[in-house]
């Protein structure tokens, strides 16, 4: 299932831009406290380092990614997802933008 909205969320207007705009995101809390982001990949091929695990949810568009340490490259397209350890890395390579929410923890 894709997530379509989040309703209750105290978002940060600023965005987080990285590799030059191929990446640009959006902090928001949930009234709980849990911290998340959504933002977009434009098409291009990025190392992204992570400091927490993350999940990355995939709401429109498609990607391959690599997690370090693997040789696989694998597909995640809407209403998929794929996990990240913490304090780790993936490879991405977008050809059409990849929209996500990234959850955290």
């Amino acid at each position: 299932m894709t997530t379509k909205q989040i309703p209750n969320v105290d978002l940060t207007t600023q965005a987080n831009v990285y590799f030059d705009g191929k990446c640009v995101s959006h902090g928001f809390t949930l009234a709980d406290g849990t911290e998340k982001s959504v933002g977009v990949v434009l098409p291009s091929e990025l190392t992204i380092n992570t400091a927490a695990a993350e999940i990355m949810e995939c709401v429109a568009g498609a990607c391959e990614y690599k997690l370090a340490g693997s040789d696989h490259w694998q597909t995640c397209s809407a209403g998929q997802s794929f996990n990240i350890t913490a304090n780790s890395s993936f490879d991405i390579k977008v050809a059409e933008a990849f929209h996500y929410i990234c959850h955290y923890g």
